[in-house]
Protein backbone atom coordinates (compact mmCIF):
# COMPACT_ATOMS: atom_id res chain seq x y z
CA UNK A 1 0.00 0.00 0.00
CA UNK A 2 1.50 3.25 -1.17
CA UNK A 3 -0.04 5.32 1.62
CA UNK A 4 1.89 3.43 4.31
CA UNK A 5 5.27 4.68 3.10
CA UNK A 6 3.94 8.21 2.64
CA UNK A 7 2.63 8.26 6.21
CA UNK A 8 5.84 6.86 7.63
CA UNK A 9 7.75 9.67 5.92
CA UNK A 10 5.45 12.07 7.83
CA UNK A 11 6.44 10.31 11.07
CA UNK A 12 3.04 8.75 11.55
CA UNK A 13 3.31 5.44 13.39
CA UNK A 14 1.67 2.84 11.13
CA UNK A 15 0.94 -0.61 12.47
CA UNK A 16 -0.59 -3.34 10.33
CA UNK A 17 -3.32 -5.37 11.98
CA UNK A 18 -3.84 -8.45 9.80
CA UNK A 19 -7.35 -9.81 9.36
CA UNK A 20 -9.04 -6.97 11.26
CA UNK A 21 -10.91 -5.73 8.19
CA UNK A 22 -14.00 -7.84 8.84
CA UNK A 23 -14.23 -6.64 12.44
CA UNK A 24 -13.73 -2.96 11.51
CA UNK A 25 -16.25 -3.09 8.64
CA UNK A 26 -18.85 -4.54 11.03
CA UNK A 27 -18.06 -1.90 13.67
CA UNK A 28 -18.31 0.84 11.01
CA UNK A 29 -21.68 -0.51 9.91
CA UNK A 30 -22.89 -0.65 13.52
CA UNK A 31 -21.90 2.99 14.06
CA UNK A 32 -22.80 4.61 10.73
CA UNK A 33 -25.57 2.43 9.26
CA UNK A 34 -27.43 1.10 12.31
CA UNK A 35 -30.29 3.56 11.79
CA UNK A 36 -31.39 1.62 8.70
CA UNK A 37 -33.58 -1.44 8.75
CA UNK A 38 -32.49 -4.69 7.11
CA UNK A 39 -34.79 -3.89 4.17
CA UNK A 40 -33.35 -0.39 3.80
CA UNK A 41 -29.86 -1.89 3.77
CA UNK A 42 -30.94 -4.29 1.05
CA UNK A 43 -32.51 -1.41 -0.91
CA UNK A 44 -29.15 0.38 -1.09
CA UNK A 45 -27.31 -2.86 -1.96
CA UNK A 46 -25.24 -2.77 1.20
CA UNK A 47 -24.70 -6.55 1.14
CA UNK A 48 -25.55 -7.57 -2.40
CA UNK A 49 -23.00 -9.32 -4.59
CA UNK A 50 -24.40 -7.86 -7.80
CA UNK A 51 -22.35 -5.33 -9.78
CA UNK A 52 -21.80 -2.03 -7.95
CA UNK A 53 -23.07 -3.64 -4.77
CA UNK A 54 -21.88 -4.46 -1.32
CA UNK A 55 -20.26 -1.16 -0.40
CA UNK A 56 -20.69 0.35 3.06
CA UNK A 57 -20.33 3.83 1.57
CA UNK A 58 -23.66 3.33 -0.20
CA UNK A 59 -25.16 4.83 2.96
CA UNK A 60 -23.79 8.13 1.61
CA UNK A 61 -24.31 7.69 -2.13
CA UNK A 62 -27.96 6.78 -1.49
CA UNK A 63 -28.19 9.75 0.88
CA UNK A 64 -29.25 7.72 3.92
CA UNK A 65 -26.91 9.62 6.25
CA UNK A 66 -25.68 13.22 6.43
CA UNK A 67 -22.27 13.74 4.87
CA UNK A 68 -19.87 16.15 3.26
CA UNK A 69 -18.57 15.30 -0.18
CA UNK A 70 -15.66 16.09 -2.50
CA UNK A 71 -13.54 19.09 -1.44
CA UNK A 72 -15.71 19.72 1.63
CA UNK A 73 -15.03 16.15 2.79
CA UNK A 74 -11.28 16.54 2.25
CA UNK A 75 -11.27 19.83 4.16
CA UNK A 76 -13.28 18.40 7.10
CA UNK A 77 -10.92 15.42 7.27
CA UNK A 78 -7.88 17.69 7.31
CA UNK A 79 -9.33 19.78 10.16
CA UNK A 80 -10.24 16.76 12.29
CA UNK A 81 -7.96 15.93 15.22
CA UNK A 82 -6.36 12.60 14.40
CA UNK A 83 -4.23 11.18 17.19
CA UNK A 84 -5.32 7.57 16.58
CA UNK A 85 -7.14 6.19 13.53
CA UNK A 86 -8.05 2.92 11.94
CA UNK A 87 -7.66 2.47 8.20
CA UNK A 88 -9.41 -0.42 6.47
CA UNK A 89 -10.70 -1.38 3.07
CA UNK A 90 -13.90 -2.68 1.58
CA UNK A 91 -12.27 -5.67 -0.12
CA UNK A 92 -9.19 -6.48 2.00
CA UNK A 93 -9.07 -7.97 5.45
CA UNK A 94 -5.83 -6.36 6.54
CA UNK A 95 -6.15 -3.01 8.31
CA UNK A 96 -3.92 -0.42 9.93
CA UNK A 97 -3.66 1.59 13.11
CA UNK A 98 -2.29 5.11 12.72
CA UNK A 99 -0.83 6.86 15.74
CA UNK A 100 0.39 10.45 15.92
CA UNK A 101 -1.73 10.98 12.82
CA UNK A 102 -2.26 14.74 13.10
CA UNK A 103 -0.58 15.34 9.73
CA UNK A 104 -2.69 12.79 7.83
CA UNK A 105 -4.73 14.40 5.05
CA UNK A 106 -6.97 13.25 2.20
CA UNK A 107 -4.14 13.38 -0.36
CA UNK A 108 -2.39 10.60 1.56
CA UNK A 109 -5.11 8.25 0.24
CA UNK A 110 -5.55 9.68 -3.26
CA UNK A 111 -4.53 6.48 -5.05
CA UNK A 112 -6.46 4.15 -2.75
CA UNK A 113 -9.93 2.85 -3.54
CA UNK A 114 -12.73 1.99 -1.13
CA UNK A 115 -10.67 2.96 1.89
CA UNK A 116 -12.22 3.95 5.21
CA UNK A 117 -10.51 6.06 7.87
CA UNK A 118 -12.15 6.37 11.27
CA UNK A 119 -11.11 7.62 14.68
CA UNK A 120 -10.72 5.06 17.45
CA UNK A 121 -14.20 5.76 18.85
CA UNK A 122 -15.91 5.77 15.44
CA UNK A 123 -17.11 9.35 15.94
CA UNK A 124 -16.23 10.38 12.37
CA UNK A 125 -15.23 8.73 9.13
CA UNK A 126 -13.53 9.65 5.87
CA UNK A 127 -14.16 7.40 2.87
CA UNK A 128 -12.45 7.44 -0.51
CA UNK A 129 -14.36 5.34 -3.06
CA UNK A 130 -13.32 3.78 -6.34
CA UNK A 131 -15.53 6.47 -7.90
CA UNK A 132 -14.02 9.40 -5.96
CA UNK A 133 -14.62 12.66 -7.76
CA UNK A 134 -18.04 11.37 -8.79
CA UNK A 135 -19.16 9.50 -5.68
CA UNK A 136 -17.09 10.71 -2.81
CA UNK A 137 -14.86 11.15 -1.10
CA UNK A 138 -17.19 11.39 1.89
CA UNK A 139 -16.84 12.67 5.44
CA UNK A 140 -19.44 12.09 8.12
CA UNK A 141 -19.89 12.32 11.86
CA UNK A 142 -21.80 9.84 13.98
Amino acid sequence: MEFVQALKRKRVKVREIPKWGTYLRKQWEDEFVSHLTVQEKEDIYLYSSHWASGYLWHVFSYEKRNFLQLEEADKAFKQEKKKFCYVFFQHYDDAYILENAETVIADDFKVEEDVYVVDKDFNWTYVRTHDSGYLGPYFSRK
